[in-house]
């Protein structure tokens, strides 16, 4: 039975956490929204459950009600620990939605304390005296200010929270670096000192991960933690490490990437490179669905050794507008399902709403992890009629510049 609950705001949150999790010693499934475990089924033999949602960008609202709903569920399956997993880069409005589902979890699960840790260095996200940073940028400096749907013009993280969260600047509490260096009781202390002075969620300044397993050992009292992805690594779990083997099978090497992120459109350009690709533009699609989707399938599957990348930003040129979003995950899932269909069992997709579309089109119920690949990727496995299907979630922003070429080389 799952003891650990996970809620990620997109599906390849939920694939990052989960890599956290397995690498702290818990077996974990990944789950759809949708199929969130209610007292059987995918929590059966994993010590965690991560629920994949599609909030990130929901109005608050329905962020929350989603959010509360995968609660119920993971409690009702025995789960008695919480995890809400948000973007290392604290990807928000102003008005949420990490505040207001971070309030209501709290709420629901009647404790008075959490804290707020998004750093995850190994990809160079780090936290000091409140501000988050991208590498040497703090994040208003960096290129998720000019992210299409969540531009984040400030760094201070308890500025950016304090909005969200329903006691303003009361609600939010620091522990800086120089305590967290003195050790995981001073930590422990200085939460409690925060709480009882009437703040609940305390962001916690990380630069290295011995400090976020400080915060890991300074908060194993507290039934609900949120951060990004690594905070989980220094969790404890039951057993060791045991990821699943994964050898992928032969056929066309595809790549579906909805991505807008600067990251991932140097991937895109690095593979395009080496292989071969077609581009799904919003006007094409519009024009002609059928035709532009049918021509992007016939091109992939004719694909030889090199990958082949379906895509909609190279460049920050080819950003499309925010509505057209829906247009181009609706094409990519639809091109993953063709695919499949056409004997396609290993697919790479790029971007947390587009992961979330082609597994919901693909209904592959849940998935079991493999290697690492690139610190928060790696390939899973899923089940579809019966067959195993491979597939590899990556969160815009992750993953070096030739992930695209170098994630299919080798037996994993």
């Amino acid at each position: 039975m799952a003891t650990l609950g996970a809620i990620a705001d997109d599906l390849t949150g939920a694939t990052d956490v989960a890599l956290a999790l397995t690498s702290a010693g818990y077996r974990t499934a990944v789950v759809l929204g949708s199929d969130a475990p209610d007292g059987d089924g995918a929590a059966d033999g994993a010590d965690a459950v991560v629920v994949a949602l599609k909030s990130r960008t929901m109005p608050a609202g329905e962020a929350v009600a989603a959010s509360l709903d995968a609660l119920a569920r993971l409690r009702r399956a025995g789960c008695e620990r919480f995890y809400l997993k948000y973007c290392s880069t604290f990807d928000s409005t102003p008005a949420g939605n990490i505040g207001p589902v971070a309030e209501a979890v709290l709420e629901a699960l009647g404790e008075t304390v959490t804290v707020v840790a998004p750093a995850f260095p190994a990809n160079g996200r780090t936290v000091y005296r409140g501000h988050l940073f991208v590498g040497d940028e703090p994040l208003d400096e960096s290129p998720m200010r000019h992210h299409p749907l969540t531009p984040m013009t400030d760094s201070n993280l308890l500025r950016l929270l304090a909005p969200q969260v329903s006691g303003g600047e009361d609600d939010v509490a620091l522990v800086p670096w120089p305590t967290v260096a003195r050790g995981d009781e001073a930590v422990r202390e200085a939460i409690g000192r925060a709480s009882r002075a009437g703040a609940r969620f305390v962001v916690v300044d990380a630069l290295t991960d011995e400090d976020l397993a400080t915060l890991a050992r300074a908060t194993e009292d507290l039934r609900l933690l949120t951060g990004g992805s690594a905070l989980a690594q220094g969790l404890r779990g039951p057993r060791t490490l045991a990821r699943t083997p994964v050898a992928l099978p032969g056929g066309p090497r595809v790549v579906l990437s909805g991505s807008a992120s600067r990251a991932t459109q140097g991937q895109v350009r690095h593979a395009l490179a080496v292989g071969g690709g077609r581009q799904l533009r919003p006007a094409d699609l519009r024009e002609d669905f059928e035709a532009a989707v049918s021509a992007a399938v016939s091109a992939a599957l004719e694909a030889a050794d090199a990958p082949f990348v379906v895509y909609a930003t190279a460049s920050p040129e080819d950003v499309v507008d925010t509505a057209d979003a829906p247009l181009i995950e609706e094409a990519l899932a639809e091109t993953a399902e063709r695919l499949v269909a056409a004997g396609t069992r290993a697919l790479l997709v790029a971007g947390g709403e587009t992961s979330g579309a082609v597994v919901q089109r693909l209904g592959v119920g849940a998935l079991a992890l493999g290697p690492e690949i690139d610190p928060g990727v790696a390939w899973m496995r899923g089940r579809r009629d019966g067959e195993d299907i491979h597939l590899m979630l990556k969160s815009g922003n992750f993953g070096r510049e030739d992930l695209f070429v170098r994630a299919w080389e080798g037996g994993l």
